[in-house]
């Protein structure tokens, strides 16, 4: 185990190529930078939360083939979609800080299941928590529903066409497509993975909330991040990111924050994260960090503005909250592993 936090630390600043990123990083600025600036044109901009969650469909299968990156996108909006919808649910309540975590560990624990029959990529729940989360930190009337349903399913819709783009304008890759295209799988082979994940979400949620900070659902982003990746140096590396690029990505934010942008100013200054976020997270997912930070807090400030410094306090300390307890599930799963294999080998996943 030593050897593996050894590891991890020499990985944390380890900056692999990101072949294609590019390619992934337009389609991801163009289908969150359409649906918010749609929002602010009919006069919405408490709408630009649902728009730009459903927006996220577009992260999945970033490295797949029309065929197949269509076939996971349509799962994976749908997911956000209903992810969204709940939040309004849980917002519309009096005591939605409670209430939230139970729903948020029931959506981790089915979000887990569905990704893996799915084969989404990336994988697990992190963005059904983010869009959870997000809406349901936020009070809501229940007349919300039916809006947000239709604004995340149509910014979700459209995500998946602009994706969908480059099978018609290159038809000329349609049988190497078909080749390597792969089916959606319709089976699940039972594993400990959305244990796993609900015990991270219960425990950063529920530290978060009782600790009285604004915004819980960052806590359980946070640990539910390190999960995601291959193995145990991959995940510890993970959370090593994720705390040290937040912390850092802070000093970022702060700069963004203080001039007090315009909501269309914000909707371009966002797109533009959106998509060096997309350039850098295959290559090193903390230095993607310094843009997802501030992408995070001014998508907020879009929907209910909060002073600066008290946004930047939340983040920085749910963050380390979130990130601590997903590294120590890690830690702790794998020794429990060596107990009982009588062995310190990295499991593979």
């Amino acid at each position: 185990m030593v050897e593996q936090v050894r590891a991890a630390l020499r990985a944390v600043l380890h900056v692999r190529p990101g072949r294609g990123a590019h390619r992934v990083a337009l389609r991801a600025g163009i289908s969150v930078l359409a649906p918010l600036l749609a929002v602010l044109a009919v006069g919405h901009p408490d709408w630009s939360v649902y728009a730009v969650f459903g927006a996220f469909t577009s992260l999945y299968g970033r490295n797949h083939v029309h065929l197949s990156r269509a076939a996971m996108q349509v799962s994976a909006g749908a997911a956000l979609t209903v992810s969204i919808v709940l939040g309004v649910l849980v917002g519309s309540l009096p005591a939605r800080a409670w209430v939230a975590v139970p729903v948020a560990v029931a959506i981790t624990a089915l979000g887990t299941v569905l990704g893996a029959v799915q084969d989404w990529h990336p994988p697990g729940p992190l963005f059904l928590i983010f869009a959870f989360g997000a809406v349901a930190s936020a009070p809501h009337p229940l007349s919300d529903v039916a809006v947000a349903a239709a604004v995340a399913g149509l910014s979700s819709l459209f995500a998946l066409l602009v994706g969908s783009v480059g099978s018609i304008l290159r038809q000329r890759q349609r049988q190497r497509q078909r080749q390597r295209s792969r089916p959606v799988r319709l089976a699940h082979v039972w594993t400990w993975e959305p244990v796993r994940y609900a015990l991270a979400v219960v425990l950063a949620g529920g530290t978060a909330t009782a600790v009285g900070i604004g915004h819980p659902y960052w806590a359980m982003v946070a640990a539910v991040a390190p999960l995601s990746a291959e193995g145990v140096t991959a995940q510890l590396v993970r959370a090593a990111h994720r705390i040290l690029g937040t912390l850092i990505g802070l000093l970022t934010s702060a700069l963004l924050l203080a001039p007090h942008l315009s909501p269309y100013e914000t909707v371009l200054v966002v797109a533009g994260l959106q998509i060096v976020t997309e350039l850098l997270v295959g290559r090193n997912y903390g230095l993607a960090l310094l843009f997802i930070t501030p992408m995070a807090l001014l998508m907020g400030q879009l929907v209910a503005p909060r002073p600066a410094g008290l946004l930047l306090f939340d983040r920085g300390v749910e963050t380390v909250i979130g990130a601590v307890i997903g590294g120590a599930i890690v830690l702790c799963e794998q020794w429990v592993r060596s107990r009982l294999t009588g062995g310190g080998q990295e499991p593979s996943r």
